[in-house]
């Protein structure tokens, strides 16, 4: 049983704007590999190989191939505890923003409903030349979705490296980062930038920063709570108890 602090439940009865900063320790509990990992899919390829648009050039019936390996195992997971306490914070808190360096959807389906998505994600795609968007099943012909208005190729709608995030939805981010009450760290280490700017956006402007990740990370000295463990166990203790908290006011 997760013990959850009550200088922890005192703050959040308190607070109004809570931001859940996510990454790919949340999705790794509902089986999804990080492949970064030892065991990861592909792992004889580098994703910085396969993950670029010059790669996507040169051989885009190769990346396409990795990309329907990765949507295969997205589309057979389920949003896990985790995601699911995180949309239920939604009927206890008057504003809740999910920011997620993940392109899997999860949050979504599990029912969150103010998203920023800060690398893309994986069931959006959209053609390089006249950026016709395929959100639906994609028209393969050899091996290779192509356009079926100008014939060009069509490709992830995923940020792949060396590419810039997509300003609106980092704008957006930050813009919620600088208001919020309580900043949420979950399942990642936040080291790569521009997004992990968030963590010090939020405890520059006063946030509560609470830190969720199995150990601990180089943003924990930001942390003003760390919980080190599995999302899927600590943020459905919090729910839990908050309701509780919350029952007897």
């Amino acid at each position: 049983m997760t013990d959850i602090p009550q200088t922890l439940t005192d703050r959040l009865l308190e607070a109004e704007s809570i931001v859940f900063f996510t990454g790919a320790g949340i999705s790794a509990e509902s089986g999804i590999p990080t492949f970064r990992g030892k065991d990861g899919i592909w792992n004889k390829l580098k994703p910085e190989e396969l993950a670029n648009f010059d790669a996507f050039l040169r051989n885009p019936e190769m990346v396409w191939e990795w990309y329907n390996h990765r949507k295969k195992i997205i589309f057979e997971s389920q949003p896990n505890m985790g995601h699911l306490a995180i949309a239920e914070m939604q009927n206890i808190f008057k504003d809740v923003t999910v920011v997620t360096q993940n392109i899997d959807n999860l949050h979504k389906r599990a029912g969150s409903r103010k998203i920023y998505e800060l690398h893309g994600n994986i069931e959006r795609n959209y053609c390089i030349d006249c950026k016709t968007k395929y959100n639906e099943e994609l028209p393969f012909k050899d091996k290779i979705p192509r356009c079926t208005k100008c014939g060009g190729l069509i490709r992830p709608d995923i940020v792949w490296f060396g590419e810039y995030l997509p300003q609106d939805q980092f704008q957006a981010s930050a813009e919620s980062s600088k208001k919020c009450d309580i900043f949420f760290v979950i399942g990642t280490s936040a080291v790569v930038y521009p997004a992990a700017s968030l963590v010090y956006t939020a405890k520059e402007n006063g946030a509560f920063i609470v830190e969720v990740n199995i150990e601990e990370t180089e943003i924990s000295y930001l942390a003003n709570k760390s919980f080190f463990g599995e999302a899927g166990k600590i943020l459905p203790a919090i729910v839990e108890e908050l309701k509780k908290r919350k029952s007897v006011q």
